[in-house]
């Protein structure tokens, strides 16, 4: 009986574990190069090879076949809705799509990879050369994307149930899309405004919910520094295990500001792969970097060449929607937003829909934004929903703004009627009414509210006639106070200033 070893988990060299933080910046002398790797799970309904489901969280070991096992006889077949989503990524970042592509055998032997071979594509991809915007600091930037190509995913082992580590067949053969990234990238901040930037368009195109938690979103990060003005490439390193966004950006900046400290030290770095460990906020050497030999490619002889028609790429090129960058700069040009709005508002469709939604109503679409980037997005925070979810429609927040508006509500009255509504689910006519938060603009009745503050505070009114302005905030207050909260602020600080000379 043969016995297999596993040492999957050997720590190289390694500098000892530095403090380093993500506010540190690599040394000038230093140029920070970084590549992307991103594998997006796609939505379809079956596997990639096969017609098992994918659902996420169901038991272990429910949802697999001969072809997920690759046992003999079984034969794949290619799952055509995942050829379109890959299209589809591909047009969107202007890639061109190869109307022949192959499959291949990615040979390794691991214990969550029961076939010993992964099918992936090699030197012939689905899509090539193209590129993705993205804004770092207010400017935009476009990143070569290398290629868009599709894989099966691998199985999953568990460590935790056992002595022994178990293995789960349910994610074998899930379709995956790899989006490989020129190394374009500058800084840590720029590849989570990449990884960000992805993750919209994913979600525009409706071909991956981007769930990092869940697995359906991964990114490997390949990163090494070159001399200032150099234009060799320095010996990357590959890191693994970012489960987040942050992760991303925090790893991304121990590692540069590791291997700026071994080549200042008089040492090189070696091509490895190291490990993301979150918990100590340091990367851990793993094993030395394969090289693409390593792992044997050849042409599958179970899979034909994929044909992808012309009319197949137009008809998908046709049904492509507004992509994020587009709609982010006809929200500036068509609505007046700076550039911050826009790329928030358009950071969601469902977002960006509910604030052109609301400016059907409502005209003014830079108040409209403030509200929604403020009071809405709050919402959707605290109660963990959509924004389609949310009772406080696009209508109903036009009718809050237009009220507050004409000063029939004040603007705080108008957040605390979005959190009735929402509570509530009524109309903002009923709950002014029944709550009586109609604001006041009776002049009578706030000039006796605003002699009544004067006359209880004779100090500060004293002060405010010898020129301290700054007071009036503090009468407009007093005389709302006495209002009940209804007074119309814009009408007492006109009666406060007769009243007291300002």
């Amino acid at each position: 009986m043969l016995e297999f070893i596993f040492n999957i988990g050997v720590v190289t060299s390694l500098l000892p574990a530095s403090n380093y933080s993500i506010e540190e910046r690599v040394p000038v002398e230093f140029e920070t190069v970084i590549g992307l790797e991103v594998h997006a799970q796609l939505l379809t309904k079956t596997k990639m090879f096969c017609g098992c489901t994918t659902p996420f969280g169901d038991a272990a070991n429910t949802h697999g076949c001969p072809v997920c096992l690759g046992l003999p006889g079984s034969l794949p077949v290619l799952n055509r809705e995942a050829v379109g989503m890959a299209v589809r990524m591909g047009l969107a970042v202007g890639c061109s799509i190869s109307p022949k592509s192959i499959f291949a055998r990615k040979n390794y032997f691991y214990p969550d990879n029961p076939k010993g071979y992964q099918i992936s594509q090699y030197d012939m991809p689905v899509c090539a050369r193209g590129f993705l915007p993205v804004v770092v600091d207010g400017e935009e930037k476009r990143i070569g994307i290398t290629r868009v190509h599709l894989e099966e995913d691998a199985g999953k082992l568990v460590h935790d149930q056992d002595a022994d580590s178990l293995f789960d067949v349910n994610r074998c053969g899930t379709p995956l899309m790899e989006i490989v990234s020129e190394p374009d990238l500058r800084s840590p901040a720029e590849a989570y405004a990449y990884l960000t930037a992805l993750k919209h368009l994913l979600e525009y195109l409706g071909i991956c919910d981007c769930n990092m938690e869940e697995g359906s979103l991964r990114c490997d990060a390949n990163i090494s520094l070159k001399p200032v003005g150099a234009t060799k490439l320095g010996t990357k390193v590959e890191l693994k295990n970012m489960n987040s966004f942050r992760s991303l950006e925090k790893a991304l900046n121990y590692e540069a500001l590791r291997q700026a400290d071994v080549l200042r030290s008089g040492g090189s770095i070696r091509q490895e792969t190291y490990q993301w460990d979150p918990s100590t906020n340091t990367s851990v050497a793993m094993r030395s970097k394969e090289d693409a030999h390593d792992y044997r490619y050849f042409p599958d002889p179970d899979l034909v060449p994929l044909i992808v028609e012309e009319s197949t790429v137009e008809k998908l090129r046709a049904e492509l929607p507004e992509l994020p960058a587009a709609r982010r700069n006809r929200f500036q040009a068509q609505y007046g937003l700076n550039a911050y709005a826009a790329e928030v508002l358009t950071a969601a469709q469902a977002t960006a829909g509910y604030f052109e939604n609301t400016c059907k109503h409502y005209p003014d679409a830079a108040t409209a934004a403030n509200w929604i980037m403020g009071e809405i997005l709050r919402m959707v925070n605290d109660k963990k929903v959509a924004i389609t979810g949310l009772r406080v429609t696009p209508e109903r927040l036009a009718t809050v703004l237009k009220k507050v508006d004409s000063d029939e509500i004040s603007a705080q009255s108008g957040k605390k009627i979005l959190d009735m509504i929402e509570a509530e689910d009524k109309e903002p006519e009923a709950i002014i009414a029944e709550r009586g938060l109609a604001q006041v603009s009776d002049v009578s009745l706030l000039e006796t509210a605003v002699q009544q503050a004067i006359e209880a505070n004779p100090k500060e009114a004293e002060r405010f006639r010898a020129g301290e302005k700054k007071l009036m905030g503090f009468f407009v207050g007093q005389a709302i106070k006495l209002t009940g909260g209804k007074g119309n602020p814009k009408e007492i600080s006109a009666i406060v200033g007769k009243m007291l000379g300002g």
